[in-house]
């Protein structure tokens, strides 16, 4: 048997049930060994006077009453018996599960995991464990048709089978040694089953350097790859033309503009391979820079191809940069279009009768070829991963590559983060942009901020209600979603229009949403965190974050960006009531500032709150364990022995430059 086999080649796995762990990702036998718990439920029984009202726990006690089955309704039941935990009685009920009864003994000792009722005195429960039953049960994330149990009992089948085994050690033993990291099998082993907390850290420990080090292996590769590549391009452009452009726009680069364009046209004119990255806030202006580097690049007599993440951004991209340089001729190219028109784009590329290419991951597909491709730019970069970075600069001819992301980085973290690139920083807003004022409130006082936006209403206001993603469960954040949208809409009445957008929805129907909002036929947007990074809606001024506190302080920057792109006052409404220190300390630096590069540097000094750069849409790769931030002394310590690695004969020796090579071929960390 070998790892890259189906699911099906274990027993009881059918092709229907195979079809419905693939939804998890879980195709080969490998995949399931490496879906790792998102957290653990601690069975380790607890004394119930030290219980929380309506927290869950283990309880173990001596069963003092015989069970009872008692039936009411359609077939409905309860079974309740009475368990003695030293001198305390409490009334423990199972709901619909009659068949427990046997398990239940007069005077034997039991053990059962339920939620305390402190004011009955009572556990509801939901688990009666075996006396042998792990002090610790992993948790996986699901999809509808998994359950946990048949998640774990698939798992444990595989650790039976002793597939563990079977999993290759990927790092060189002078890195276990030196750092006293666990075997890669024993890791994944306690990654599931951990025989206690100290088992389960160790093997955290291992999986994270584990990723962090072929990460910043892929990074130093890379960099190593660009420097030798010593054939860029030397682009060349007539200097008035560029100025003649600059002074025909609408309005005045700001400081902070001007200074990247300058970094970026002075590494297109220079020979050497251009690698850098553009950080900008949101609204500070990227694609103008970006813009101005594609029509140098066109004065040159090269193309530019622009890759972003979605199809609702690029055609807004296309847009935007059609009002902007109309003397471009510009072509989308995304996965959706029909064959006729994708054909002539594609011919239209290869001839060279467009200059500038926007589209999606279509860009790099078979079939595309591109005339004289000079520039990249890659939006979002952290969507797209190494692998895919590469296809597109082998598309042309070695072209030059800008990365632009919205989320600000601190410097120290940009640098590990990703690699020696060079960075350009655009830290200002435009002019005439006024700064966005966001208010803290409690749920107590919502009323008064749907009267005051009631008003903002009738002035032409549009706004953007964001109801909050709750990991676990997408289900639940629907519920939450349309819970908010029947509210408003019973609030307002016919005064105004509310539409939903959440992650549920096909891709045409939320096009459609934010395409009546965009247009003004909306006044209200009910969104889940869905709302893409970059979409434009100048007139709506109003970002109501309901749960706030829920989101880390990056992602709440994010979300109050989508507003203040016009020239009328914005504003930023968050409703939390956190319980924690950490919770109302980044509620009351949201007011403070609206400066992203401050707030990245205070959710790196904060780092409680588990997601700092909130979750999805954070500007940094995502791993299966490892957190950029949290972890930021292990991807530290992985960048200094990659770099030594990466440069130095002796230390490839020690490293055994083979097996890494056969691993790096293998593993995509940023895909």
């Amino acid at each position: 048997m070998n790892l890259h086999q189906p699911l099906t080649v274990l027993p009881g796995v059918g092709p229907k049930s195979a079809e419905k762990f693939k939804q998890l990702g879980l195709e080969s036998l490998q995949d399931l060994l490496l879906y790792f718990p998102f957290r653990y439920e601690d069975f380790k029984s607890k004394n119930v006077l030290e219980l929380e009202d309506g927290e869950k726990a283990v309880i173990s006690g001596r069963v003092v009453t015989p069970a009872n089955v008692s039936y009411y309704g359609y077939k409905r039941n309860r079974l309740r018996f009475t368990l003695k935990q030293g001198e305390v009685a409490l009334a423990v009920n199972f709901f619909n599960q009659p068949y427990l009864a046997d398990k239940i003994e007069l005077g034997a000792a039991l053990a059962v995991f339920g939620k305390w009722d402190k004011t009955k005195a009572s556990l509801t429960g939901l688990k009666i464990l075996a006396q042998t039953e792990d002090d610790l049960q992993p948790v996986y994330r699901l999809t509808q048709g998994v359950s946990q149990a048949s998640l774990v009992k698939l798992i444990k089948t595989a650790f039976d089978q002793g597939l563990d085994l079977l999993l290759e050690e990927n790092l060189p033993q002078v890195l276990l040694d030196r750092y006293q990291l666990a075997g890669r099998a024993q890791a994944v082993r306690a990654m599931h089953f951990p025989q206690d907390l100290a088992d389960y850290r160790q093997a955290l420990r291992r999986v994270k350097f584990e990723e962090l080090f072929y990460f910043q292996m892929q990074l130093q590769v890379l960099k190593t790859e660009q420097k030798n590549v010593r054939n860029g391009l030397a682009m060349n452009w007539d200097q008035e033309v560029l100025t003649a452009k600059k002074a025909s726009l609408p309005f005045e680069l700001t400081e902070a503009q001007e200074r990247s364009l300058r970094e970026i046209l002075q590494d297109l004119q220079s020979p050497a391979h251009m690698n850098r990255l553009l950080q900008g806030d949101v609204g500070s202006g990227k694609t103008v820079v970006a813009g101005l580097a594609m029509y140098a690049a066109a004065a040159a007599g090269l193309q530019s191809a622009l890759m972003v993440p979605t199809e609702i951004l690029a055609e807004q991209h296309v847009a935007s940069l059609s009002q902007l340089f109309p003397e471009l001729k510009l072509v989308l190219l995304t996965g959706s279009m029909k064959t006729a028109e994708r054909r002539a784009a594609l011919a239209a590329i290869e001839t060279g009768q467009v200059d500038l290419i926007v589209g999606t991951h279509a860009l790099i597909q078979e079939g595309v070829s591109y005339h004289r491709l000079g520039l990249v730019i890659i939006d979002e970069q952290h969507r797209f991963g190494v692998g895919q970075r590469r296809l597109l600069r082998e598309k042309g001819l070695n072209p030059d590559v800008l990365m632009m992301t919205a989320t600000p980085i601190p410097r120290t973290l940009a640098i590990t983060a990703f690699g020696d690139m060079d960075v350009s920083i655009i830290d200002q807003l435009p002019a005439g942009r006024k700064p966005i004022i966001t208010r803290w409130v409690q749920h107590e006082q919502l009323p008064v901020v749907l009267d005051w936006m009631a008003k903002e209403l009738q002035k032409g206001a549009q706004v953007y209600f964001i109801s909050p993603l709750i990991e676990e469960s997408e289900a639940l954040d629907l519920k939450n979603a349309l819970a908010l949208e029947e509210e408003l809409k019973a609030y307002f009445g016919r005064s105004a229009q509310v539409a939903l957008l959440h992650g549920k929805m096909k891709s045409d129907d939320k096009e459609s949403v934010m395409q009546g909002f965009k247009d003004g036929k909306t006044d209200i947007l009910v969104s889940t965190t869905v709302i893409e990074v970059g979409v434009n809606v100048p007139n709506a001024t109003i970002m109501v974050i309901m749960d706030a506190d829920r989101f880390g302080l990056s992602q709440l920057h994010q979300l109050r960006g989508r507003v203040g792109r016009g020239q009328k006052q914005s504003y930023a409404v968050l409703v939390a009531n956190p319980k924690t220190e950490s919770g109302k300390q980044r509620m009351k630096i949201m007011t403070e500032t609206t400066d992203g590069f401050v707030l990245a540097e205070e959710d790196l000094k904060m780092r409680g709150s588990g997601e700092i750069f909130g979750s999805r849409q954070s500007g940094l790769p995502e791993f299966r364990v490892a957190d950029i931030v949290e972890d930021y002394p292990i991807l530290e310590e992985a960048r200094r022995v990659a770099s030594q690695i990466t440069a130095d004969p002796n230390w490839r020796q020690q490293a055994d430059w083979h097996l890494l090579s056969l691993h790096l071929d293998r593993q995509d960390y940023l895909d």
